[in-house]
């Protein structure tokens, strides 16, 4: 590492890895974090390192918004590592030991809106995150939509607004619970759902 030079780190979760119960074990947590996220921050950090010119000024949203802007060797270490930590990093905070529910307010009256019914909404999403081939992340878009990417890829990365709400569908999320059962990680994940974040990031 350059001296002087801010490098990413792989960010504390404000709950312990046991917190999710029955629903995400404290195994796949630690495993999720502390391994998957911190390889992601690891080989992040090492493709940056590489740029003569890169000086730690920019934030990870503004490098994954403009992969254009850098040198081609390494915009697929950066797209892949970076959009994987900045998934994760919103990730844990998209759950909580205090989740599950319904939102409520505005968030609220947009999803019954645009679906019918917040079930409705929840059906949907959980439809396409059945869907989804291999691996990826399934998103709730500010206006509503539900919308998918492949692998660690972001919405931002394609110009569009960030998420507010984001499912983690690689194996990686859920094998160690579910095995192949990615209904049931599903199922059991709306339980943590953290709407109160949800709501901040909508607002």
């Amino acid at each position: 590492m350059r001296k002087g030079v801010k490098m990413f780190k792989l960010p504390e979760i404000d709950y312990g890895y046991d917190a999710l119960g029955e629903y995400i074990s404290k195994d796949i947590m630690s495993l999720h974090h502390s391994k998957h996220h911190q390889a992601y921050v690891d080989k992040l950090n090492k493709a940056l390192e590489s740029l003569d010119n890169f000086d730690g000024s920019k934030e990870l949203d503004g490098i994954i918004k403009n992969l254009d802007d850098l040198p081609e060797f390494v915009q697929t270490a950066v797209r892949n590592n970076g959009g994987g930590h900045y998934n994760h990093s919103l990730f844990w905070k998209w759950m909580s030991p205090d989740g599950g529910g319904q939102p409520t307010g505005e968030l609220a009256d947009l999803l019954n809106s645009k679906y019918g019914s917040f079930q409705k909404f929840v059906d949907e999403f959980t439809t396409k995150s059945l869907v989804l081939f291999g691996s990826g992340w399934v998103w709730l878009m500010p206006n509503g939509d539900i919308i998918t990417t492949q692998n660690q890829d972001t919405p931002i990365m394609e110009g569009q607004t960030a998420p507010i709400l984001g499912l983690d569908v690689w194996e990686h999320a859920y094998y160690l619970d579910y095995k192949n059962k990615r209904d049931d990680y599903i199922a059991a994940w709306w339980n943590v759902v953290n709407w109160n974040f949800v709501e901040e990031l909508y607002k």
